[in-house]
């Protein structure tokens, strides 16, 4: 089988190809340059500058205070430090929902404005005429259905969605919706791995899951999450690959000691 190092530069054409071909494809979050230098060099397909930066990088409690211009500003801090990977940058709440012209003015900000490679939007029928809009003026899109993070306030906690039958309906029929208005792939976020891969297989277009199981065309996290630097956030889905938590406090620690008992820095050290 091929390997996805022959590919050089990431683009929508890439995936449907390792889609074709049975290649899974990686997807990790970025909001700075030398986070997506390192993972763009470790060989990951695809960086989303996602909203989870109001998050993980602000801290605060949902995606919805992030704006256009943060989201346009660390596109550009994290675009400086990719060279194969496709970026991906979600557009924010309220960029797109007011309806598809405001969606597609944002979408165009965000392909003037920075170096990225297309755009992210939540949801499926409420979105197509935005999706249709956007990727009929050569902007890709990447839909996301599921658990839709912006709706938040709408369905009242972040629980798996499709787990019954009318809503697992719901979400087939949103996934096919977005194919249909024109986007390159799409997110599965915490539904049924079955319901996921009842998509996958009925999709032509990749689909992208977190917390949707094992038969995706490809999976994404949060990167601070996979590295253990946000231990108060353990979903099922997420897999620790290190414990950055520990490796950062052990080294500040000793940095602190180092410095309060004269041995840092040496005149090795010094000029």
């Amino acid at each position: 089988m091929s390997s996805p190092g022959q590919f050089r530069k990431i683009t929508t054409q890439t995936f449907m190809i390792m889609k074709q071909k049975g290649i899974k494809i990686s997807a990790l979050t970025a909001y700075d340059f030398i986070t997506a230098k390192l993972i763009d060099n470790a060989g990951v397909d695809l960086i989303l500058v996602g909203d989870s930066l109001s998050n993980v990088f602000q801290g605060n409690l949902t995606t919805l205070p992030v704006t256009m211009d943060e989201m346009i500003y660390h596109t550009n801090a994290v675009a400086k430090g990719v060279q194969r990977a496709m970026i991906i940058t979600d557009m924010p709440f309220m960029s797109y929902q007011p309806g598809a012209d405001e969606a597609f003015r944002n979408a165009g900000r965000i392909m003037k404005e920075t170096p990225s490679g297309g755009v992210k939007l939540e949801g499926g029928k409420n979105v197509a005429d935005a999706i249709f809009k956007i990727t009929s003026a050569g902007i890709p899109v990447m839909g996301h259905v599921g658990l839709t993070p912006q709706s938040i306030h709408q369905f009242g906690s972040y629980r798996e969605r499709g787990t019954t039958d009318e809503e697992a309906e719901g979400i087939l029929r949103d996934a096919k919706i977005v194919e249909e208005a024109g986007a390159f792939c799409v997110v599965l976020e915490k539904i049924p791995a079955k319901l996921a891969k009842k998509i996958s297989e009925m999709l032509k277009i990749p689909t992208i899951g977190i917390g949707a199981g094992m038969h995706c065309d490809g999976q994404i996290l949060v990167t601070p999450d996979m590295l253990g630097l946000n231990k108060e956030f353990k979903p099922r889905f997420v897999r620790y690959y290190a414990d950055l938590t520990t490796e950062i406090e052990n080294a500040v620690k000793k940095f602190t000691e180092d410095v309060k008992s004269s041995s840092f820095p040496t005149e090795q050290e010094s000029y």
